[in-house]
């Protein structure tokens, strides 16, 4: 398996470094790594990721990484991850566009 960034999951980790730089410069990039190291395990286990729960019957999945939510899917040989945004929120239909 592949790893896919699509461009609005980078744009999303680009934010969470911005927004985390404000206070920490040092700490944003180190969890923007820690972010794209967790997606790293889905180059060998694609699908350890549960189903999204408010969207369980379609294709997306999730791996939680400290107060993030890395939404993906699994797409042939790739993995495609869509977006990443706080664990509070609830991922709506559009956001993976």
């Amino acid at each position: 398996m592949k790893i896919l960034w699509t461009e609005h999951a980078i744009t999303c980790l680009l934010e969470i470094e911005d927004y985390i730089a404000l206070d920490d410069p040092v700490a944003a990039q180190r969890w923007v790594e820690q972010l794209v190291q967790r997606a790293e395990v889905l180059v060998e286990q694609p699908h350890m990721g549960r189903k999204l729960p408010e969207m369980p019957r379609g294709p997306l999945r999730e791996l939680i990484e400290g107060n993030y939510r890395i939404v993906y899917r699994v797409v042939g040989e790739f993995v495609e991850i869509l977006i990443v945004f706080e664990r509070h929120r609830l991922l709506r239909e559009h956001d993976t566009h």
